[in-house]
């Protein structure tokens, strides 16, 4: 079975047979032909926000589904998007690189998604807006950016719950006097994670996490479905459960040592060591809305991420030398005509 031949029908306008796309503005599949609204072929389940329960004896079961499916490979970044509906563009929208259509037999089942909110328009406004708005930019940036468009992908991501129970062993800094001595400590304490959100694709950058780490809301959750992605490119789910906590176990212990270092609670916190026993694991496979704005200045390829939910902004930009060289003269300036007025006030 062809995954993408079998939800065709599902996006087909009722009144006259042509082709839908998702609309953020409608909340509502939209006809592209004769703009009719078909808001009953969303599905809407408050179980979307379901998790999953997890352990290591169940990674045997956490296997990928086979479903022949029609994805289209970024020659540069090696990037895989699917298209639902009627494709959109031949460029990849995590690097902007060129894109062949090829076929793919696996992948594992999302379990949720977030649909977009933010319009096209609107996203490269913001995009447009939050470049050009940079302080010491080149003069030229606007004319180069307002070139530039956006692409709208469903990126994959993990939200996972844990509790830790961790033992640890730190080091601080004690002062008395002039003296400064470093002095040792050990201790225990309980974390509780609580839908940590974390990239399921080494494409997810971390440009692109934060882009979208601070809208999270798993109320917002919606059932999984070809409607919400008509329209959209989308990442599929290629981690299994075991590989997703490996593959950021990197910033779960970033957090346990920051969570050890608040326990501590003293000058210059060093963590030596620390076992953590970890239960209580449950996950979601989800999908998370993202505007994509690329472009180039001088040679360099640059990105920015606008959030699919709520429009919060940021990315990669380039400097004026010049600017940045009078911004710094003006400073030093300044602080030598401090200087002189502090010593022509007979305060030196």
């Amino acid at each position: 079975m062809n995954e993408v031949e079998g939800v065709q029908g599902q996006l087909q306008c009722h009144a006259c047979g042509g082709q839908c796309a998702f609309s953020p503005r409608a909340r509502a599949l939209l006809c592209r032909s004769c703009g009719t609204q078909h808001a009953d072929a969303l599905p809407d389940d408050p179980s979307a926000a379901d998790e999953t329960n997890y352990s290591d004896d169940m990674a045997g079961a956490d296997l990928p589904t086979l479903v022949e499916t029609r994805v289209h490979r970024c020659q540069s970044c090696g990037g895989s998007v699917v298209f639902t509906g009627a494709v959109l563009s031949t460029r990849c929208a995590y690097c902007d690189g060129p894109v062949v259509l090829t076929t793919q037999d696996s992948g594992y089942e999302t379990m949720a998604l977030i649909p977009f909110h933010i319009e096209e328009e609107a996203a490269l406004a913001a995009a447009r807006i939050w470049v050009t708005g940079r302080w010491a930019r080149p003069n030229d940036l606007k004319v180069v950016v307002s070139k530039s468009r956006v692409a709208g992908l469903y990126a994959p991501f993990w939200t996972f719950d844990s509790h830790e129970a961790v033992h640890y062993w730190a080091t601080y800094k004690a002062r008395r006097g002039k003296t400064t001595r470093i002095r040792s400590t050990r201790g225990a304490l309980g974390i509780s994670f609580d839908d940590m959100l974390m990239p399921a694709s080494h494409h997810v950058t971390p440009l692109i996490r934060d882009g979208i780490l601070h809208e999270f809301d798993p109320a917002q959750l919606r059932p999984y479905g070809p409607a919400y992605l008509a329209g959209f490119a989308a990442e599929r789910h290629h981690q299994s459960v075991a590989e997703g906590l490996r593959a950021n176990a990197a910033d779960k212990d970033l957090l346990i040592r920051n969570r050890i270092k608040t326990h501590v609670g003293k000058r210059v916190v060093k963590v030596t060591r620390y076992d953590a026993e970890t239960t209580g694991v449950r996950y979601r496979r989800i999908l998370l809305p993202v505007w994509m704005l690329h472009y180039q200045y001088r040679g360099k390829p640059m990105k920015v991420v606008v959030c699919g939910i709520h429009g919060r902004t940021f990315g990669e930009r380039p400097f004026s030398r010049w600017k940045l060289a009078a911004y710094a003269a003006a400073l030093s300036g300044g602080a030598v005509l401090a200087g002189l007025a502090w010593g022509a006030g007979g305060f030196l």
